[in-house]
């Protein structure tokens, strides 16, 4: 066991890889008052240094390797952000973190951030919960698992919005053509707050979370073309143009009338993949407060 004599003081929450979701996060905790320590790969802003690498063989845990996780400081719960792409790399994170800190420590919560896409499978059902079927050779769908079976929470996001980004500046990506527009059907959603309250609601009821995936979207499932026909009409005033107009508006409506849409939103059944994340809410007693785009 590679434990130093110094090490710094326990935090209630290590997050590992301070990013977009951090910034959320970090002034959540501060306004709850929970202790936190961060990592970037660079160490910078008061962070600490730390760099994850998938192993390259099942029993790789160099001594250089171990001295990063010696560093950090032991936490109540640690918080994974960055994806791991295998059931050897999640185990060898746990493995140095636990084998490099005082035993008294233990035991950790352990949660890992993912993503909903391990549900897009062939012939999936339209409603989609948790327990649904979903692509288990997906490698991070298997690194999750590898950290329920260790006992640790994974939370599967869908798509992330807050801050900068906003889901208005990606319509020329998403629906540059009107076949790219034509293939666009639901579209699930979480903001950065949202998923900050999710994380210390898990931090604070591990009894709930340990050994289980949730997936987390603000409870709506929004049509794209609904969003795009509203988002467009914006853009355009915004830029005093009518280049959306001629273009994403006009083929909305081109589209309906080929697909026999009367209204938008268009049905569930027409949307395909709607995912119903009531259980995560109900769980842990909190409703999303960032719905609606």
């Amino acid at each position: 066991m590679l434990v130093p004599k110094t090490q710094p003081a326990k935090v209630d929450l290590l997050i590992l890889g301070a990013g977009w979701t951090s910034t959320f996060l970090i002034r959540l905790l501060e306004k709850e008052k929970i202790s936190y320590a961060a990592t970037t790969t660079t160490g910078r802003d008061g962070t600490y240094k730390f760099k994850f690498s998938e192993p390259s063989s099942e029993s790789d845990s160099s001594l250089d390797s171990l001295h990063q996780y010696a560093a950090l400081p032991p936490a109540k719960t640690i918080l994974i952000t960055f994806p791991i792409k295998s059931k050897a790399g999640t185990r060898l994170l746990v493995e140095s973190f636990i084998q490099t800190h005082d035993k008294d420590h233990k035991p950790y919560q352990w949660i890992q951030l993912g993503s909903t896409g391990i549900w897009s499978i062939e012939g999936q059902e339209t409603w989609v919960t948790r327990h649904s079927k979903y692509n288990t050779a997906d490698a991070r769908a298997v690194a999750e698992d590898a950290l329920l079976e260790l006992g640790g929470c994974v939370l599967d996001l869908a798509g992330l919005w807050g801050g900068e980004r906003m889901v208005k500046h990606w319509v020329d990506r998403v629906a540059s053509t009107k076949e790219m527009l034509r293939s666009k059907k639901s579209l699930h959603m979480i903001h950065g707050e949202d998923v900050s309250r999710a994380i210390i609601a898990v931090h604070n009821m591990f009894k709930h979370a340990e050994g289980q995936r949730f997936m987390l979207t603000d409870l709506f499932v929004y049509d794209w073309w609904s969003l795009i026909l509203g988002f467009c009409g914006e853009i355009d005033v915004g830029n005093e143009n009518d280049e959306r107009a001629k273009k994403q508006i006009k083929w909305i409506g081109e589209l309906m009338v080929e697909s026999g849409v009367r209204a938008l939103p268009r049905s569930r059944e027409m949307l395909g993949r709607c995912y119903d994340t009531r259980e995560f809410w109900t769980t842990f007693g909190i409703m999303p407060t960032r719905a609606r785009l």
